[in-house]
């Protein structure tokens, strides 16, 4: 009987490991997708102005008008991360591997021109020492909610409610153009975005446990997963950024 146990033990924690080993393995790659698209169109080629500012001709042909305000397109690339990222998560069980890697695929290159802007407001050092410490409390609290044993569903309820607030006055805030408000959304949401990392590790958990699951909706959740930590770990460091950053 012993030895049943041991061999199940040792099944779930070789299954468990593989899962989240598939799910790190999303998460780093939509990173670097990203983190390279937006890094080669944020200090690509630039056209400086009379001010002194500059801006990546890529910006400037894509995403402005001919009289300088912002293109129909910007807002597409900017909105457009949202539905693909809906999608994935709401579709994954009518949709092959190969076409949820397509979106995801998708899904991180639109992110990663979104992302490009960043690179225009704020300063290489304050990007680079923000992504460390967003780095830093990110895995802690992938740890804490890894380890914990106190079940965290209502406080995911929580956040989730939360995170509706910050996400709905955010988008007002595109039109108030208000720095408080902003300030304040991106305290909240550093708050948010760290605690719904504890929740959906937990989460991950108990699914990456899961023995019943068929390999091809292991191999799913493990993209839906790691599209998951990726989202949370790009709005901890925008929120952390628009706090610590320093601009241009």
């Amino acid at each position: 009987m012993n030895e049943i146990i041991d061999q199940h033990e040792g099944y779930t924690k070789e299954i468990t490991k593989e899962f989240f080993r598939d799910v790190y393995g999303y998460m780093f790659a939509a990173l670097g997708i990203s983190g390279i698209i937006a890094y080669m169109v944020g200090t690509g080629e630039q056209v400086v102005f009379e001010d002194g500012r500059s801006m990546p001709v890529f910006f400037i042909k894509y995403f402005l008008t001919a009289t300088g305000g912002i293109s129909p397109l910007f807002y597409v690339v900017m909105f457009a991360p949202l539905g693909l990222g809906l999608l994935i998560q709401m579709a994954y069980r009518r949709l092959s591997l190969a076409v949820l890697m397509v979106l995801f695929i998708a899904y991180s290159s639109l992110m990663g021109l979104s992302l490009s802007t960043v690179f225009i407001v704020y300063s290489m050092p304050s990007i680079i020492s923000t992504f460390f410490v967003s780095a830093g409390a990110f895995a802690g609290m992938a740890i804490l909610g890894y380890t914990t044993k106190t079940d965290l569903t209502k406080f995911g309820s929580l956040m989730y409610m939360l995170f509706i607030g910050i996400f709905i006055a955010g988008i007002v805030n595109i039109f108030m153009q208000s720095s408080m408000m902003s300030f304040v959304i991106s305290v909240i949401g550093v708050f948010v975005f760290t605690g719904l990392t504890a929740y959906y590790m937990q989460q991950l958990k108990g699914t990456a446990q899961d023995t019943s699951l068929s390999g091809i909706d292991r191999s799913k959740l493990s993209l839906i997963g790691g599209l998951q930590l990726y989202i949370l770990f790009i709005n901890l460091f925008l929120s952390l950024l628009r706090i610590l950053g320093s601009r241009d």
